[in-house]
Parts: C-alpha cells; structure tokens; sequence
C-alpha cells in the first residue's frame, strides 16, 4: 500500500528516497539509505532487515541487481515483497512480488525508479517521474517531495495515505535530511509543511554536527525562531 520515488542525483550523488503509505510510520521500515552506498526501498509487506542486508550487500559492492537477486534468494517470502534499489554508480533494479496487490509495479530507469502496490493504476508511476523530471534544477531534495506530490495528486493508492517520509543523504555519514510524518490524515502535505520549514536549515544543522560553535538556529538564519 506503498508509492516511493528512490533517485540519485549524477552531477552530486545524493542519494534519497520519498514514500506514502496507508500503513502507519512508513519511514521506519521502507528507506534505507547510506552515502556512497545506494538507496534502497523495501515495501508491500516491508521488511526492515532486508534494507539492512542490502545495505551490506552494497557495502560489499554488490551493483543493485545482484542485490535485489540476494535478497530474494535468501527471502522466502520474497513474492509478497516489492523491491527497489539504486547503488553509488546509478545502476537501478526493482522487483515487484507476485503477491503483490493491484495495481503493483515499477518503473526503473538509470539514477530513478518509481515503483508502488495498492495504486489505483499504473498512471501514479507516471506522474512520480514526471514530477521528478519537472522539477529539472530544482535541490535534490525538492525534486523527491515533487515526485511524490505527484503520485499524490495523480490519486496515490486505494484508501488514501497515513505516512509519507522523506530522505536524503550527501557525503556526510549522517543524512542531510530525515523527515517523517508517521501519522496524518494527509501525510503528504504535512510533510511538505515540515519540508519548507526545514528546507532553510538544512546546510546550517549540517555545520552544526561538525563544529558546536555555531550558533543557534534563530541567529544563524534570519527568520527562524525554533
């Protein structure tokens, strides 16, 4: 009951993933991403331990077919998951389980991929990419809420949404952005309220972890009083 953009930018090589679910808490079982690894989506019937095995597969340098391929070899339930990765070179592999429920599939291309279960058709994959690709020099970041804003606006899934979640990782070890609305009566939209309050902070929290001397938010960016 999932739609999620997986992207990776080739002129910086972020990595990200923004998702939206009927389930409850989406961002702490769908996206699993790492910098100069790979991003990867775990959904349908998510398995949280998969993203870690992946995650491992790539640091072993496993390219993202062979790591969809691992872990449905070693997943016996591997038809009731749908799979997404995309690896540090752009390389992207999706899977999409038999048992997944209508309308379910994916889209893959090189640096994107748009794959969701549960959808009212496959249009929504559709309007996921096309939302990514007009948002063409916009950050990173603002691309994947536009992706997903798409595949909202375009009817999203059967029953709606509860969760949406957004991701982004940079060169740091630490992401650039983690944002999550675990419960909402429009997730989406409120994770876009979070996103344009944050968007500002972005770069100044990123200094902050690295040096303490910097100062608080509200004087370091004008406007901002948290």
């Amino acid at each position: 009951m999932t739609f999620t953009a997986i992207a990776r930018c080739p002129e910086t090589r972020q990595l990200g993933i923004a998702t939206a679910t009927r389930s409850l808490a989406v961002g702490a079982r769908v996206p699993h991403v790492r910098a100069r690894l790979g991003a990867v989506a775990i959904m349908a019937i998510a398995d949280p331990r998969l993203g870690h095995m992946a995650i491992r597969l790539l640091r072993l340098g496993y390219r993202a077919p062979a790591v969809i391929d691992e872990l449905v070899r070693g997943d016996p339930h591997a038809e009731y998951r749908q799979l997404g990765v995309i690896d540090d070179s752009g390389f992207a592999a999706a899977r999409t389980g038999k048992m997944n429920r209508d309308w379910a599939g994916h889209h893959v291309r090189d640096n994107f991929i748009a794959l969701g279960n549960v959808l009212i058709g496959e249009h929504i994959l559709e309007a996921i990419e096309t939302g990514y690709e007009a948002a063409a020099g916009a950050p990173f970041e603002e691309r994947l809420m536009r992706a997903i804003e798409a595949g909202r606006d375009a009817g999203g899934q059967h029953g709606g949404q509860n969760s949406a979640a957004l991701v982004v990782y940079g060169d740091d070890f630490f992401p650039k952005v983690d944002l999550r609305v675990d419960v909402h009566d429009e997730p989406v939209g409120e994770l876009r309220r979070v996103f344009d309050a944050f968007s500002p902070a972005i770069d100044y929290y990123a200094e902050r972890q690295r040096d303490p001397r910097v100062p608080p938010l509200h004087e370091a960016v004008p406007g901002k009083g948290y």
